[in-house]
């Protein structure tokens, strides 16, 4: 035990963390010298490359020196929180990842102050010294009066600390010294962080802290062993969340090595490992060797904030594009994630067909619908809807978040009026050189569509992140989308002829030779309600020569709409039916008379 080390390493967005885990692996020789690596490595899911963010927790490990190092990755997104409790519960100490230039940022505070409250060693890395405007003692400074508002101890404020650069691979405890390779990061690694605390019992105990599935083995349970040893073949207890206790046996083992898992016959305590044997196994229950042993103790983590409702598509276009269509397949797949994703909860409605989905955040369900529509799932997303408590008195509660916003000194006056708009009340604003860190309370229900704002008002230069703060007192009311929309009164395939006419009305969200169904949104509308159109219908054609004929027919381009906004735009009315190949917006209610008919119920 004496030579393993359990890590967990922490970054904002965009600070370099998987580039220096990818170095980590490398220079301690994981790889062979002909073996071809992608960049990013930790990064394995196809969303996470294109998004630039880790969303699940994965494991990795090295060997230097003669020690066992097992890295953890955490995610930075406060979506994911649920991730990031469990496992601070499996390491001894953090690296935390902070950019030359940029300092720390708030979504490092969220998981930082995680790691503090858990007691954990962190060693903080410099990264990105070889940006041309790279501070790195200013940027330590700021990490230790983040220390200091976050309630460190002295152990954890005399941190050591290592100047980096992941992308050319060198790694140095002071500015001048010369160093072309990482070792003095390995070195603080085997010296600052603690092996793991040996316990007194002598049996074998382990918190299940992360679920993965293999379709051969089942369940595998992750989590590090605190006690004892494990074998594959042994006769162990799984002690359930209720306190019912099964028996079962491990049909096999898991370790790391570099990325890659790979079967082990034994494992000791301070080891992290995956274990099979168990169907229903799920994270936070304790396995141990016998029936009267207790259960370890496990943290709650944040609770649900948003709803939404993934349902069967019913659209006239529905199974063009999707193999897996029915309520069977959306059930089993939406129960699958939460074996994986404690942070998500699923539950039936009373319509067949309809299913509420409960989340941390609108983009850690936009995530999954994302992830379904990759795998050939057709269905309809309703908008996301803040999830209120009462008080025994009658009074309504909803959830507040702390907001963090970086935004240039000369959109500070659109960003505040914004969040004025949004009920968020200011805090505190700290003036640097060239922006302005906003931090404010908002309701959760003032975030549905922030982000896109401020990505507009910016031009990508602001940076947004939030933290659950607590639940409060009922704001009143918050506007949502000012403008109407262009729902169109027929089905077919859209001209240009008459897309012509209706893009003097508003914005187009379509282009021509388009199919279209009866209650599809087509646009947005100028003015604040609703304009039925027709947008199939064709230029009659007649023996006398007009006096258009000659002319083009000039389009404005369609507004092309990502996932997360078209979630944040549509009104509770209104579905986004996510395809495979297409995003459409469409009302809940398709006949027009029929909605007229509930509009005045």
């Amino acid at each position: 035990m004496d030579k393993i080390r359990n890590i967990a390493i922490i970054a904002h967005v965009d600070h370099g963390k998987t580039t220096l885990v990818d170095q980590l692996l490398k220079q301690a020789g994981t790889f062979r010298a002909n073996q071809k690596t992608e960049i990013r490595m930790m990064d394995s899911m196809d969303l996470e490359k294109e998004k630039g963010i880790t969303i699940r927790a994965k494991n990795a490990a090295f060997r230097w020196n003669g020690y066992h190092v097992n890295i953890v990755d955490t995610p930075g997104h406060a979506d994911f929180g649920g991730e990031v409790e469990r496992i601070m519960k499996m390491v001894d100490g953090v690296l935390l990842v902070v950019d030359a230039y940029d300092g720390p940022q708030a979504q490092t505070k969220f998981v930082l102050r995680k790691a503090m409250e858990n007691g954990l060693k962190p060693i903080v890395v410099i990264n990105k010294i070889d940006r041309e405007n790279a501070r790195p003692h200013k940027v330590l400074d700021m990490v230790f009066e983040l220390f200091l508002e976050l309630n460190a101890n002295d152990e954890q404020l005399d941190f050591p600390h290592i100047y980096a650069s992941a992308r050319d691979g060198y790694a140095k405890r002071e500015l001048v010294d010369p160093s072309e390779t990482m070792v003095p990061l390995y070195e603080a690694i085997a010296w600052h962080i603690p092996a793991p605390k040996a316990s007194d019992a002598g049996f074998f105990q382990m918190l299940v802290s992360n679920l993965d599935y293999s379709d051969y083995l089942g369940r595998i349970a992750y989590g590090r062993i605190i006690s004892g040893s494990v074998k594959v073949g042994q006769s162990i207890v799984c002690i359930h969340a209720g306190g019912r206790k099964e028996r079962g046996k491990v049909t096999a083992l898991f370790g790391h090595e570099g990325l890659e898992k790979v079967q082990i016959e034994e494992a000791f305590s301070g080891d992290i490992i995956g274990l099979t044997g168990f169907e229903e196994v799920f994270i936070g229950e304790t396995l141990t060797d016998t029936e009267d042993r207790e259960a370890l103790h496990f943290v709650d983590i944040d609770p649900p904030t948003i709803a939404m409702k993934i349902c069967v598509n019913d659209s006239p276009l529905a199974g063009r594009e999707g193999k897996l269509l029915t309520a069977r397949q959306i059930r089993d797949r939406l129960i699958k994630e939460t074996r994986t994703n404690v942070s998500i909860m699923v539950s039936d409605t009373e319509i067949a067909g309809h299913f509420d989905v409960k989340a941390r955040g609108e983009m850690q369900i936009a995530i999954l619908v994302e992830q379904m529509r990759r795998e050939g799932f057709e269905i309809l997303v309703s908008r996301p809807e803040v999830i209120f408590k009462r008080e025994e008195d009658g009074t309504l509660l909803e959830p507040l978040e702390t907001l963090y916003v970086d935004v240039p000194t000369d959109n500070l006056g659109d960003i505040l009026q914004s969040l004025a708009s949004r009920k968020a009340e200011i805090t505190s604003m700290e003036h640097k050189s060239h922006s302005v860190l906003v931090q404010a309370t908002i309701p959760t229900r003032g975030l549905i569509g922030f982000e896109t704002d401020l990505v507009n008002v910016t031009k990508g230069h602001g940076i947004a992140s939030h933290l659950f703060k607590e639940y409060g007192a009922h704001k009143g009311d918050i506007p949502s989308r000012n403008n109407g929309v262009l729902v169109s009164m027929e089905g077919g395939i859209s001209m240009a002829y008459a897309l012509d006419t209706i893009q003097e009305r508003g914005r187009l969200f379509i282009g021509p030779q388009e199919e279209i169904y009866e209650g599809m949104i087509i646009g947005e509308n100028a003015r604040p309600d609703d304009m039925p159109v027709n947008p199939c219908k064709a230029k009659k054609l007649t023996n006398m020569r007009s006096q258009g004929d000659g002319k083009g027919i000039s389009l404005a381009p369609p507004l092309v709409m990502s996932l997360e906004r078209s979630l944040e735009y549509i009104s509770p009315d209104e579905y986004v039916e996510v395809t495979p190949k297409s995003l459409r917006l469409r009302k809940k209610i398709l006949d027009a008379n029929a909605r007229k008919r509930a509009a005045k119920s």
